[in-house]
């Protein structure tokens, strides 16, 4: 029995594959000639063109490699829309909110009869406009983007135990130009035991949003919030 190098093998079974060791053709190496070998695979029939044709279709429309692909280039800009706005709108409320309390704190501080925290001889409305810019400041907003409400609401000036009030308020510009301050309004026409009627200070103004939603009508549009807030003056109870 003759033992082959690793060289011969590896000829050999080149050989096999290639269906070409024969008998008429002397085996490499120099060995002698050994029984002939021929290559079991069958010859492919023909395939015509237009077969051919409907085969490459059919692959092309039963492929599903590249689905995820085309899948997620079809969500992902959704999904993304869907991010942006939650993130805007809750921008959106969040700022509400502040400057609904912002406006609250100012109503409080103007209604009080006394005021520790205040400036000698400070006005109710000027001591709103002060906890109003104040309440924004610690939201970092900026007080001098707000402004009037516009409309304006109409408010009448109060009337105590029977006494005619007079026609509407106005805001007090002297205190701030920006949010709307109106002292000795009227609240309610019903008031606690001997009061008539009850009244009060109203603080009010718009403060700005932007939106930045791409491809929506909401794009850079920007849209004005209302806060405002009614107290009872303290001194009227």
């Amino acid at each position: 029995m003759r033992i082959f190098t690793a060289r011969e093998v590896r000829v050999r079974l080149t050989w096999l594959r290639a269906g070409s060791l024969r008998q008429d053709s002397p085996a490499p190496g120099g060995s002698k000639p050994g029984i002939e070998l021929r290559s079991t695979e069958q010859p492919r029939a023909a395939v015509p063109r237009s077969g051919y044709r409907r085969g490459r279709w059919n692959r092309l429309l039963h492929e599903t490699s590249g689905a995820e692909i085309a899948e997620a280039a079809a969500v992902l800009p959704i999904m993304f829309m869907f991010v942006v706005g939650i993130f805007w709108f809750g921008q959106a409320f969040s700022i509400y909110g502040t400057i609904t309390r912002a406006a609250q704190e100012g109503a409080r501080a103007g209604a009080v009869q006394t005021c520790t925290t205040c400036a000698a001889g400070s006005t109710a409305a000027t001591n709103a406009y002060n906890a109003v810019e104040a309440s924004l400041q610690a939201a970092k907003l900026d007080a001098s983007n707000a402004q009037y409400p516009s409309p304006l609401p109409t408010l009448n000036a109060c009337s105590v135990n029977g006494s005619s009030g007079g026609g509407s308020v106005g805001c007090i510009s002297s205190a701030s130009s920006n949010v709307c301050v109106r002292t000795e309004i009227q609240l309610t026409t019903s008031g606690p035991a001997g009061v008539t009627n009850e009244c009060g200070i109203s603080v009010s103004f718009q403060y700005p949003f932007q939106f930045w939603l791409p491809f929506t009508p909401l794009n850079k549009q920007k849209i004005w919030m209302t806060a405002a807030a009614q107290v009872r003056m303290e001194n009227n109870q």
